[in-house]
C-alpha cells in the first residue's frame, strides 16, 4: 500500500538526478555494459496484458523501457501478454497500440534511432511455451495435479507456515506427461487438472511452492481461436517469452520483486536465454485510481462515460481532456525512478501540462457564466477590430482581431454588487480594465424579480484604447469579455479531480473506493467564446485567458462545439487544503 503522505520524486530525471548521477536501473545497465554481458546489447519491453486501457501508471513504464533503450542505442519490444482469454479483447489491443504511439510521438527529436523494435505477442509463443513444458515434466519439474484451485490454495500454506505436498505430486513422467497431453486435447473439463511447476512446498517464498504453470479453459483466444484450451498462467509465460525475445533487463514493478525467483527458477532450468529481472516502484497518484481492476468496475457500472472519459487517470482519457504526450513524458522525467513506494502528488502531472500549453496554447477569451453588459455611452451600430496578442509567451505566434461592440459579455464572477476589500474587479462606481479593450465603468445594476444580477449598464472612456489612460489613472483590476453579438455559444464540461480525497481507496472497513467519488467532478456549462474558435478543430488546446486550459473535444459538430477543462492556470486544489489545515 502506498504512504499516506505524498511523496517528492525520487529522481530529477528518468535518466538522472539533478546532481547528474544514473537512475539505479542504468546503473545497474552501465555496469552490465562495462562487464560485456548482453555483449552490450540493450532490449528492454513493454508487456501490457490487453485487458482494460493503459493509465498513467503504465505512462511512466513506457517511458521508462522506452526511454531507456533509446539512451543506450538499444531496442524496446511491445508485447502483449495475451495469456488469459476471458478477460482480453481486440479493443484493448488497438487502444493499447495507439496510446503507445501517441506518447512516442516525437520523442526521437534528440536524433536517436527509433528503439521501437515491432509488435509481439505471448500467443506467437503458444507452441514453443508448451514444448518447454513437456520439457520440464520430463526433467520431473513439472506434474500434473488433480486438486481444485481451493484446494491448491488451501494446501499452499502460509508466510509462516509451510505447504502441503499435493497427492499427486509423485506421478511417474510417463502418468505427467500423458495427462498434460491430455489436458492440451480437451480430454478434460475446465479447472480439473492443472500442470505445476515442481519446486518446493517448503520454501519461504510462496510463489516457489509448487505454482500452477498450465490451466484447463476452454475461451475463445482473441488472436488463436479455439485453437488451444490449456492457457500458460503469467509467471510462466511471462519470463520464457522475455527469453525468447532476447530481452536483456526486464524491468517491472515492485509487486514483481518476490516473483523473480521463479522467473529465475524456470529459465535456468531451461537452459535458456536469462534476462535479468529489475524491479522499481510503481507510479501511485493522489485524487485518482489506478487499480485496472476499480477502473473497469467505474466504467461498467457508469460512474464515468467510458475509458476515455476526461476524469480517469487512462491515457486516451488524458488526451481526451487535453493533455499532450511531451507534458506526460515530462512529468516521467521528472518524477523518476525509485526502489521505494510512495505517492506522488496530482498537481505535479497538472504542473508539467500548463508548463508545456504555457509554451505552445494560443489565448483566446471565453466566458464561462455570462453577465450580460451593456456600454450606454458607445455608439449602437459601431464595431471595432482590436488587436489581441496570441501568446505573451511568443511574440512569433503573432496577434488576431477581436470585435468589440455595445453589447459584451463577461464573467459574473468578475462582478461584485457589494465589493470585499481588496477586490479589484468590476462593481458599483469602480473602473476595471477591458483586456485588450478599454477602462469600463459600472453605472447601473438590472435585476430580475428573484432579486438576481442579470445585466449592467455600464461607461467607456473612449481615450483608454489599449488599457492606457492618457491622464496617467491607475486601474487595478483587468476582466475579459466577449462581444455579445459576435459570440459562439459551446458547450464547455469542467472537469475536475476523479475522487474527493488524495488517497481514495483508504476508507473504513465495510465501504469502498467508491464513497470517496467526487461528486462534483464534472460540471458542464454553457459558455460565451469569442468569434476565433468558431472553427477550432477537434483536439486543439487553448488557454482561456484567466480561466485556465481547454481542449475542443471529440464531440464537437458542425455548429455545436464542446470543450474540456484539461487544467485550471493555478492549483486550486491546493489553496483549498492550505485554507483547511
Amino acid at each position: 500500500m502506498a504512504d499516506k503522505e505524498t511523496t517528492p520524486p525520487a529522481d530529477v530525471g528518468g535518466s538522472s538526478n539533478a546532481g547528474g548521477s544514473l537512475n539505479f536501473i542504468h546503473q545497474i545497465i552501465e555496469e552490465d555494459n562495462k562487464t560485456g554481458r548482453f555483449e552490450g546489447r540493450v532490449c528492454t519491453r513493454f508487456p501490457p496484458e490487453p485487458n482494460g486501457y493503459l493509465h498513467i501508471g503504465h505512462a511512466k513504464s513506457i517511458c521508462l523501457n522506452f526511454g531507456t533503450a533509446r539512451k543506450y542505442g538499444g531496442t524496446c519490444n511491445l508485447r502483449f501478454d495475451d495469456t488469459n482469454p476471458e478477460k482480453e479483447e481486440q479493443e484493448y489491443v488497438d487502444s493499447i497500440m495507439n496510446d503507445v504511439r501517441w506518447l512516442l510521438a516525437g520523442s526521437a527529436s534528440d536524433g536517436k534511432p527509433d528503439p521501437w523494435d515491432g509488435l509481439f505477442y505471448a500467443s506467437d509463443y503458444f507452441d514453443q511455451l508448451y514444448e518447454w513444458a513437456v520439457a520440464l515434466t520430463k526433467k520431473g519439474k513439472a506434474y500434473v495435479c488433480d486438486l481444485t484451485p481451493d484446494q491448491v490454495r488451501e494446501t499452499r500454506g502460509t508466510p509462516n507456515k509451510a505447504g502441503e505436498n499435493s497427492p499427486f505430486r509423485d506421478r511417474s513422467v510417463e502418468e505427467n506427461l500423458k495427462l498434460l497431453e491430455g489436458m492440451k486435447n480437451g480430454e478434460f473439463p475446465d479447472g480439473a487438472r492443472t500442470l505445476r511447476a515442481k519446486i518446493d512446498m517448503a520454501s519461504p517464498n510462496i510463489n516457489l511452492r509448487d505454482p500452477v504453470m498450465y490451466r484447463i479453459l476452454r475461451a475463445t483466444h482473441h488472436r488463436t481461436g479455439d485453437q488451444w484450451c490449456i492457457y500458460a498462467m503469467y509467471d510462466y509465460a511471462h519470463g520464457q517469452s522475455d527469453s525468447i525475445e532476447k530481452i536483456t533487463h526486464s524491468i517491472c514493478t515492485l509487486e514483481f520483486e518476490h516473483h523473480r525467483p521463479l522467473y529465475e527458477w524456470f529459465i535456468k532450468e531451461l537452459g535458456i536465454h536469462a534476462p535479468q529481472q529489475i524491479e522499481f516502484a510503481r507510479l501511485n497518484l493522489t485524487y485518482t485510481i489506478m487499480s485496472k481492476r476499480k477502473l473497469l468496475r467505474l466504467v461498467k457500472d457508469n460512474h464515468v462515460s467510458g475509458w476515455d472519459d476526461p476524469r480517469m487517470p487512462t491515457i486516451s482519457g488524458l488526451r481526451r481532456r487535453g493533455y499532450t504526450p511531451e507534458s506526460i513524458r515530462a512529468f516521467c522525467e521528472r518524477i523518476g525512478v525509485s526502489k521505494y513506494e510512495g505517492t506522488i502528488e496530482m498537481a505535479w502531472l497538472e504542473d508539467a501540462l500548463r508548463a508545456d500549453l504555457n509554451k505552445k496554447a494560443q489565448r483566446r477569451m471565453a466566458v464561462l457564466r455570462p453577465l450580460k453588459v451593456v456600454i450606454d455611452n458607445y455608439p449602437e451600430t459601431q464595431i471595432e477590430e482590436l488587436d489581441a496578442v496570441n501568446n505573451p509567451e511568443y511574440p512569433s505566434a503573432g496577434t488576431r482581431k477581436v470585435p468589440f461592440s455595445r453589447e459584451l459579455y463577461i464573467e459574473h464572477t468578475d462582478f461584485h454588487e457589494n465589493p470585499p476589500k481588496g477586490y479589484f474587479r468590476l462593481a458599483p462606481g469602480k473602473e476595471v480594465r477591458l483586456r485588450w479593450a478599454y477602462f469600463l465603468k459600472c453605472e447601473k445594476i438590472i435585476k430580475d424579480d428573484a432579486g438576481n444580477v442579470i445585466e449592467l449598464r455600464c461607461t467607456y472612456d473612449p481615450t483608454t484604447k489599449g488599457g492606457n489612460a492618457p491622464d496617467g489613472r491607475k486601474v487595478k483590476g483587468t476582466i475579459h469579455w466577449v462581444s455579445a453579438h459576435h459570440a459562439v455559444p459551446a458547450e464547455v464540461r469542467l472537469y475536475d479531480h476523479l475522487c474527493k480525497v488524495p488517497f481514495p481507496e483508504d476508507v473504513p472497513e465495510g465501504q469502498d473506493f467508491l464513497v470517496n467519488l467526487n461528486p462534483n467532478s464534472l460540471e458542464v456549462v454553457t459558455a460565451m467564446l469569442e468569434p476565433n474558435l468558431m472553427n477550432a478543430a477537434i483536439g486543439s488546446s487553448y488557454q482561456f485567458e484567466r480561466l485556465g486550459y481547454f481542449n475542443v473535444d471529440k464531440d464537437s459538430a458542425a455548429g455545436k462545439l464542446v470543450l474540456n477543462r484539461a487544467v485550471t492556470l493555478a492549483d486550486t486544489w491546493a489553496k483549498i487544503e492550505k485554507k483547511g489545515k
